[in-house]
């Protein structure tokens, strides 16, 4: 079975390839092609019909119409169409309408980084309260998606964003908001302006925007090096500004951004080097309790899961210059290791949380959604740097099984991280089961300021690359979903291309040629690295050819307008084992992983008391129509699969139902392919102590339960799911599954003034020493009703403003009993200290983002008594929101599986 894990055979092929860019050169370089390499297959069908089937399209010459890499780059293998030439149809179409009226296109309205007032994107000076990576973010996704639907609102709104970047360029070229971070200028935000720079361009033609580059990057070039790209975030992703570099140089021919690009690439982050010291790797840094820092942690300059997915890519980007293969190498050995250590699981990601830490390596680890979008954007440059089909192959795999489970269907909400296998989606905090401490998992439409901006690029990029010009003035269609595209080709003459499928899910892809005349070009067909029996037909007339994997076939001929070319790729039920993950399996059929069927339970929460701390919404929002949305399981989800040994594919069989009527097959209900498998339901395998899906335990695994069948659907449409599965075994190798902690659940004893406001007494002054004695004397003391704190700040209802640096609070509350479960219920922003009885029960440091329960010290918990009790708080706050607040909570239950 060919794998769908890393492609050992694109890497070889890279090396290869890199080999032949070196010696190109389109005046010296002259290929014989009517002597195609060995594994080749041509034929000829007519005079004017040239069929073969190539590793990549050939260099050797140079596209008439459309920006291709200037000399001394190495030549481009597939070319990037202007925006606007594909448009989007079927099930995609949807997915941007969808955006357009979900959080996208509204984004604007709530958001309080996209407030025009004060915004330094729209100041002449740079400065202004709002003005960093969130703008320029949205406006990736939002831009594009105008211009893709033609929808005179954004591109309208679009435009006002982009003439506040044109007009903000100063005298010395450097333009867009002033930050300055790491002892020198933040260029970050400006990496990603230049993005929607870029895209404005090509759908526009307006020179300005050559203009301010080549102004900036001029600017750029002046700038010493002990003072360029200093800051973490631009250091880590210079991979952006040296892809805008490159950019403009093939569009100008400025010969002085090649020095640009070479500062640029030193100045970076080194995503060649390995064997690093760990003080060197400066992103977050954590590992599991009681295991030793891994030799090979020292292989990856940088572990936080965006950087990794948007960062690795960056020595091949530089080999365009350098042309120096261990460049190009770097790139595919850095995608490698990561998905050694932590990308063992479906779905084409891997577990990064925040930061991938060594000992967190199981499906139930997530992948923030701007992860997802930026190794989609990864995968995209990488395949018109190499013409490498591996990367299209990875691209499809994760946007049709990853990102669509990181949104609500409506997409008016998202989650901050998805994992492969995710049985609950709530508002709790699972630190440190995930590397985030508050409510990630909950769909909510203001939190995660990065995602909540960033995911909107995913879809209208993955539309611009579907199809891409090729060196020989024809076209290729690279990835593959409803479209179509207006290109010129062979003598210029502009065609249109209509793509007409249900791909992914469905196996044929027909192709209409609408030509005004007879023309002659190549067109490019990639075959899917999974598909084993590939055929085309042309005009109902099939084509002799050997349609190898991983290649394309190129299609010369000349082409009249009605003329048909028919794709099939035969999808194949196909069972994947994670060795290094506990030996257990995934199900795919063609670029589809198949998830377990959950019911999933929506329950609606206010965004506002459910958004992490640095959430942030416009004044006047109206929030109540952006409501959270929680999902629980309404049904088992701990099941093993019962395979046949010998040949483990014909335990699954499939059934196709109905293409649904909105056109949109992402969700339980709608999706248009189902799975039946036999499984055991494992009765230990619940939730852990940190309300996660309990880690994967080796297979085969025991168990006494009945047999069942059970329902698997694709796993894109499944937002709750169990995608690597434990095999169930009956012999001697079969292993009992050791049982976790299941979360506990509380009461509230002493109710926190989430349930009922409270009265205190409290004091903005320090008091006298002995405040927290039970019998102190606090008559003097103001009293008001929880919590303290500040409007604005996330989960913080307040019942009396406290907006200085401290505050001193005491109250009495009555305890009907004493059980040895009673704990403190506290929420806490920033550092406190709270007594009971005058003891010292907590002492805590930073903030939470929602009440956590804590456990008093034993000395105070001696103290209490059953009748009356005094607790006593000092809280102290030096920045940002504040908010303080306790009671007492007591254990009712265990819910061990989240229902």
């Amino acid at each position: 079975m060919k794998s769908k894990g890393f492609h050992w055979a694109g890497l070889c092929f890279a090396v290869a390839m890199v080999i032949m860019f070196q010696a190109c050169d389109k005046e010296t370089v002259v290929v014989e092609e009517k002597t195609p390499p060995k594994e080749v297959t041509t034929t000829k069908a007519a005079v004017n019909e040239v069929i073969t089937v190539v590793d990549r399209p050939a260099v050797t010459e140079r596209n008439d119409y459309y920006v291709s890499n200037r000399e001394p780059l190495a030549p481009s293998v597939l070319i990037k169409l202007p925006v606007g030439s594909v448009e989007a149809d079927g099930w995609l179409l949807s997915y941007l309408e969808r955006q357009r009226n979900g959080l996208t296109g509204n984004l604007g309205k709530i958001s309080a980084w996209l407030q025009k007032n004060d915004n330094a994107w729209l100041s002449d000076d740079g400065k202004g309260k709002w003005g960093w990576e969130e703008l320029p973010y949205w406006l990736k996704g939002y831009g594009n998606i105008g211009y893709l639907l033609n929808d005179a609102e954004m591109i309208a709104e679009t435009k006002i964003w982009i003439e506040g970047a044109l007009n903000s360029q100063r005298e010395n070229g450097d333009f867009g908001p002033v930050h300055h971070a790491g002892g020198g200028r933040d260029y970050w935000g400006n990496m990603i302006m230049l993005y929607c720079l870029q895209s404005y361009y090509e759908y526009t033609g307006d020179q300005r925007v050559l203009d301010l580059m080549t102004k900036y990057f001029k600017y750029q070039l002046t700038v010493p090096d002990e003072k360029f790209l200093t800051a973490y975030w631009q250091r880590i992703r210079g991979g952006d500004n040296l892809h805008s570099a490159m950019w403009l140089y093939n569009r100008t021919g400025d010969a002085w951004l090649l020095d640009l690009a070479k500062k640029i690439h030193r100045n970076t982050a080194d995503w060649t080097s390995r064997g690093h010291d760990r003080g060197i790797i400066k992103c977050r840094k954590h590992k599991r309790s009681g295991t030793e820092w891994p030799e090979w942690f020292g292989d990856q300059i940088d572990w936080h899961n965006v950087n990794h997915a948007q960062c690795f890519r960056e020595p091949a980007q530089f080999y365009l210059l350098s042309r120096d293969p261990k460049d190009l190498q770097a790139t595919y050995d850095n995608f490698k290791i990561i998905r050694d250590y932590f990308g063992q699981v479906p779905g084409g990601m891997f577990g990064g949380d925040e930061n991938c830490r060594p000992g967190y390596d199981d499906p139930r680890q997530g992948i923030e959604t701007c992860g997802i979008v930026e190794q989609m954007n990864s995968n995209e440059h990488l395949l018109r740097i190499t013409g490498d089909t591996f990367w299209a192959d990875h691209c499809e795999e994760v946007a049709f099984n990853t990102y669509p489970a990181s949104t609500m269907a409506d997409f008016k909400s998202l989650h901050y991280l998805t994992s492969p296998n995710m049985v609950v989606c709530d508002q709790k905090n699972h630190a440190p089961g995930i590397d985030n401490r508050g409510p990630f998992l909950i769909m909510n439409p203001f939190s995660s300021r990065c995602c909540q901006h960033n995911h909107a690029q995913g879809w209208p990029y993955f539309v611009e690359n579907l199809w891409m010009a090729t060196p020989d003035n024809g076209v290729c269609a690279v990835m593959y979903s409803a479209s179509s595209v207006k290109v010129k080709v062979g003598d210029g003459t502009e065609v249109r291309i209509i793509e007409q499928s249900n791909y992914p899910f469905e196996e044929q892809i027909r192709f209409v040629v609408k030509t005004p005349k007879a023309l002659c070009f190549p067109l490019y067909l990639r075959i899917p690295g999974w598909c084993e029996n590939a055929s085309v037909r042309i005009n109902n007339s099939k084509v002799s050819a050997d349609l190898t994997a991983g290649k394309f076939i190129r299609i010369e001929r000349t082409w009249k307008a009605g003329d048909v070319v028919t794709l099939d790729v035969p999808m194949q039920t196909k069972v994947r084992t994670w060795a290094k993950n506990h030996n257990s399996v995934s199900v795919d059929y063609g670029p589809l992983t198949f998830s377990l069927k959950i019911k999933e339970n929506y329950v609606k929460f206010d965004s506002v008391e459910t958004a992490i701390h640095d959430s942030k919404w416009q004044k006047g929002a109206d929030t109540a129509n952006w409501p959270s949305w929680e999902i629980r399981p309404a049904s088992a989800w701990n099941y093993g699969l019962l395979l046949n040994i010998n040949k483990p594919e014909l335990s699954f069989k499939l059934s196709k139902k109905p293409w649904p009527a909105d056109n949109f097959p992402f969700t339980t209900d709608s999706m248009p392919l189902v799975m039946t498998a036999k499984a055991v339901k494992i009765p230990e395998w619940s939730l852990d102590e940190h309300g996660l899906c309990a880690e994967l335990q080796d297979s085969p695994v025991q168990s006494n339960q009945p047999i069942e069948t059970v329902e698997l659907i694709p796993m894109g449409a499944a937002r709750l799911r169990i995608s690597a599965f434990p095999v169930i075994g009956n012999d001697a190798n079969a292993k009992k599954w050791r049982e976790s902690e299941p979360p506990a659940e509380y009461e509230m004893v002493v109710p926190t003034s989430k349930q009922q406001p409270a009265t205190w007494h409290y004091t903005f002054e320090k008091p006298a020493g002995g405040w927290f004695k039970s019998d102190f004397d606090c008559k003097g003391w103001k009293q008001g009703k929880g919590m303290f704190g500040t409007k604005g700040t996330p989960n913080v209802r307040v019942g009396t403003e406290w907006n200085g640096s401290d505050i001193w609070m005491r109250r009495e509350f009555k305890l009907d009993s004493i059980t040895p479960d009673l704990k403190l219920a506290i929420f806490y922003d920033e550092d406190a200290k709270v007594y009971i009885n005058g003891v010292l029960a907590l002492e805590v440091k930073g903030y939470t983002t929602d009440y956590a329960i804590k456990t008093m010290s034993e000395a105070a918990f001696k103290s209490l008594y059953q009748g009356s009790n005094t607790i006593a708080v000092h809280c102290k706050n030096t920045t940002g929101g504040q908010g303080i607040d306790v009671g007492v909570a007591g254990v009712v239950k265990y819910d061990k599986f989240g229902f």
